[in-house]
């Protein structure tokens, strides 16, 4: 008969788990502190130990890391009212078995020890300290089995593929898997897919040469090159096209590749994560994504969920980007209890990231302190965006890009450089943009923006914008 050592603070939940887990055949001995778990373990070593994390004479994860060194056969099962990522990690690091958070389901506990006394401890490499600046927020069930996978992946180079609605955070866990790693000191890199011309995606993964195409005055390392040593995180992945899906399957199979216009081999370590709103499997179904690439990409899947699907995490949320706002500089609000109420019966088809822009609008926009539903309820009568490129409104926007430029030239709100900063900050995106909407064509793109095509050549002139395609034909013949 195997022996499951308790230990909890908690008598009822003491009792709970021990009736559980006698009715499956195990004796169980119970503690309620670190003193009394380690006169347990100076008696007899248990099979299992399942441990909760605030104990009345310490914390019970700094606890079982000198359990683990001494007794690194010992499988440790984790329990903590604190259903935060940081616990989940900080429980992997020490080499626990598995985390689960309060309140927990008996059965899944029972299946987690049954799983233990099968396959016994896992030992963990050293992972980041606790410290650890963690972007994650929520408490929901939901958000507590992502949590769990991220604690399990964040040690190794496995390929994670990140899914899951426009605004679910989706580059957050991609950051905190490279921040809670041990490459960490080295690049996190971020690409978007969507967001680049499809002649252009290529060269900017894995860079070019000098003269591989018009424009090309020198040679440019790729997002690749930009990641050695790091992590790639490739956004936005079903919208890759179908031949830089080839290259990139070829990299991840052999981890090397050639630039554009180059001839030289190059090898590149580097950790993919890549993420999707889009539907993977049903794209491979109709021929739109390469279903070996979708393999190699999705060895670990992360499904985030709709933020109307952890509604319980809504108030936490919103209060956190509240204070973000206000350490930011916009003015601090507060929530009304029945301003908790109208946001979580919104259906947030924009997600955090319509909850977080509407945070701010109302931080720069709301007359009261503490906000009422009245005005949450007004508020979302009006389209709030939540897109991938922008804040709720201009005036957010705007006051984030003053904040910014004042924190990057502390003068600028003095020296009378301010409007030319603003407007060069704004300047170089739209002419970017616009080129590349009208295929780097210059009297298209002037047309558009209302402009003389003289105008737009003095400003290109003046930014010091290269106007080529990689097709190595003109963008535009010489005016005659």
């Amino acid at each position: 008969m195997s022996t499951v050592l308790v230990v909890d603070d908690d008598a009822a939940i003491r009792t709970v788990v021990a009736q559980a887990l006698r009715r499956g055949g195990h004796e169980v001995v119970a503690a309620d502190s670190l003193a009394a778990l380690e006169r347990a373990l100076a008696a007899a070593v248990p099979d299992v130990l399942i441990t909760d994390v605030v104990l009345p004479d310490g914390d019970g994860i700094d606890h079982i890391r000198s359990v683990a060194m001494r007794f690194p056969t010992l499988p440790i099962i984790v329990l903590s009212a604190q259903n935060t990522l940081t616990t989940a990690v900080r429980a992997a690091e020490v080499g626990a078995y598995e985390y689960l958070p309060k309140p927990f389901d008996l059965d899944v506990l029972t299946r987690a020890v049954t799983g233990a006394l099968a396959r016994g401890g896992i030992a963990s490499d050293q992972g980041p300290g606790e410290d650890s600046a963690l972007p994650l927020i929520g408490r929901s069930a939901a958000m507590q089995d992502v949590y769990r996978v991220i604690a399990r992946v964040v040690s190794n180079d496995l390929t994670v593929l990140i899914s899951g609605e426009s605004g679910t955070g989706k580059e957050l866990v991609a950051r905190a898997i490279h921040d809670l790693g041990p490459r960490r000191a080295s690049p996190f890199v971020a690409i978007n897919m969507a967001a680049i011309p499809r002649e252009l995606i290529e060269a900017e993964l894995f860079g070019h040469e000098r003269g591989a195409f018009t424009g090309a005055a020198t040679r440019n390392a790729g997002r690749f090159e930009q990641a050695a040593g790091g992590t790639l995180f490739l956004d936005e992945i079903g919208d890759m096209p179908m031949e830089a899906q080839t290259r990139l399957l070829r990299v991840l199979q052999s981890g090397e590749f050639t630039s554009v216009g180059g001839a030289r081999t190059i090898q590149v370590d580097v950790r993919i994560l890549a993420a999707t709103n889009r539907d993977l499997t049903a794209q491979v179904a109709t021929g739109q994504f390469r279903e070996d690439l979708f393999y190699r990409l999705n060895v670990v899947p992360i499904t985030l969920p709709a933020l109307r699907e952890r509604r319980q995490d809504i108030a936490l949320l919103a209060r956190h980007f509240l204070d973000h706002a206000a350490a930011q500089g916009l003015p601090r609000r507060q929530l009304a209890s029945d301003a908790i109420a109208a946001l979580g019966s919104h259906d947030w088809p924009g997600n955090v990231r319509e909850l977080e822009n509407l945070m701010r609008r109302l931080a720069v926009l709301s007359r009261d302190e503490v906000i009422g539903a009245d005005t949450i309820r007004a508020t979302l009568g009006a389209p709030v965006p939540s897109g991938d490129t922008g804040d709720a409104d201009i005036a957010v926007a705007v006051h984030a890009l003053i904040e910014r430029i004042a924190r990057e030239h502390p003068a600028a709100l003095d020296d009378g450089t301010l409007y030319d900063r603003v407007i060069g900050e704004v300047e170089r995106p739209l002419i970017e943009a616009m080129l590349a909407r009208h295929g780097h064509n210059q009297l298209r793109a002037a047309r558009a923006m209302g402009i003389n095509r003289n105008t737009l050549r003095k400003r290109l002139d003046t930014l010091g914008i290269e106007v080529g395609s990689e097709s190595g034909r003109p963008v535009e013949p010489p005016s005659r």
